[in-house]
């Protein structure tokens, strides 16, 4: 039996701040110029070679008065997130038409607040017990993140905080979207957060998976990912109808758990098949009427090659795709939050992103279960519908399926 279609649902707003930038203005621009905003400072006591994606001034953010029981880094990004493009002042709007007990808040984050409990216990006393200033259910806390957007905007509605690696901030999508078509909600706030940590940072290299150098998703001397922190939002609602031409909607979502292994995927990706499979099929479309692919494309040698042979065998070489990680840095359980703000960039603008860092493409990769036109540079095409993916540790997937002026 075939699944009902869900309603179409719009973004009505959005924003993003990373290390190409506050808001939507200096990002938009980095990804028309496929150009980076990775670093080789370090990051705190990092002291290993690498690239970070920082964004700057976070440091500098103070949070409301009323609020300062929550002050972390994680925190105060989200806070500096939520004061750009307009978008804290449009969900109160949003907030003041449908009432503030029917807007969800759904974030995703990997780490959270992590780095307030690094600080913590590097002030531990001489009988080891943390400061009494320590906070861990306001900072540390995976739910501390919506906790804190929720009340920072004033909102009422069902919150949670999704984190499964680095699917987290697609899968708030896919939330909102079931709670918007079954009633409970009328819009909803959706993002990732996630912020920079030695946690992070050594735990990753521990793996030997952090390049020396800014990534190289799917280049053939790709050695590992850089890793970036962001904020990102959207702001949901229903479509109106008819929908317009500008309008940019959530037409499909996909989920799978491969559970091929802890860290590794399934080297055929079959689960990213899986996946993208299942958002196609909510979004009743077919493989050719995808344009434009944002893959998830870390620049590790597993993670590129697995989901190049499931885009390669789901789409062959007719559907453009590329990673933009290059540009920001893994950004983590804010990943999928921040590339679907790109995706809506890319309908509303008229553009496919490059792949920034990316010189040569590995032909193992290219040729892999057929070919991928894989684009180096930022192709001034305009598609109508894209697929943003976003695979996780253990084989957690998310997979989200955009378009333009949609109808539902």
């Amino acid at each position: 039996m075939s699944m009902a279609p869900l309603p179409r649902v719009a973004l009505t707003h959005y924003t993003v701040s990373s290390c190409l930038g506050h808001g939507l203005a200096p990002t938009l621009d980095a990804l028309r110029e496929t150009r980076g905003g990775l670093r080789p400072e370090g990051f705190d006591l990092f002291d290993l070679p690498g690239w970070t994606g920082a964004v700057p001034d976070v440091d500098t953010v103070r949070l409301p008065q009323a609020l300062q029981r929550y002050d972390c880094r994680n925190n105060r990004l989200a806070e500096l997130g939520l004061r750009q493009d307009g978008f804290a002042a449009r969900v109160q709007q949003a907030a003041a038409r449908v009432g503030t007990h029917r807007v969800g808040v759904f974030i995703g984050t990997s780490t959270s607040g992590i780095l307030q409990t690094e600080l913590a216990y590097r002030e531990r006393d001489a009988n080891g017990a943390l400061p009494a200033s320590f906070r861990y259910s306001e900072t540390h806390n995976p739910y501390s993140i919506t906790a804190y957007v929720r009340e920072r905007l004033g909102l009422r509605g069902p919150a949670y905080t999704i984190s499964s690696a680095c699917s987290s901030s697609a899968k708030v999508f896919a939330t909102a979207q079931r709670l918007l078509a079954c009633g409970v909600i009328d819009a909803a706030v959706v993002g990732g957060v996630d912020s920079l940590c030695l946690t992070t940072l050594y735990g990753f290299n521990s793996l030997q998976l952090i390049s020396s150098d800014r990534c190289r998703p799917f280049d053939a001397q790709r050695n590992g990912l850089s890793i970036g922190e962001a904020a990102a939002f959207a702001l949901l609602e229903r479509a109106a109808q008819p929908v317009a031409p500008d309008t940019v909607c959530l037409l499909g979502a996909g989920e799978s758990s491969d559970a091929h292994h802890m860290s590794s995927p399934h080297p055929d990706g079959m689960g990213a098949r899986m996946a993208m499979q299942q958002a196609l099929v909510q979004a009743c479309l077919n493989p050719n009427d995808i344009d434009y692919i944002n893959m998830h494309g870390t620049a590790t040698a597993s993670n590129d090659l697995a989901e190049g042979r499931a885009v390669a065998a789901l789409f062959g070489a007719a559907t453009p795709c590329s990673s933009t990680k290059g540009a920001t840095g893994h950004t983590l359980g804010a990943a999928g939050a921040v590339e679907a703000v790109f995706c809506a960039l890319a309908l509303h603008h008229g553009f496919m992103p490059g792949s920034a860092g990316t010189r040569v493409l590995d032909p193992e990769i290219i040729t892999a279960g057929g070919a991928l036109d894989y684009l180096l540079q930022t192709r001034e095409q305009a598609p109508r519908r894209v697929l943003s993916n976003s695979f996780g540790f253990g084989g957690t997937n998310c997979c989200l399926v955009f378009g333009a002026g949609e109808p539902a």
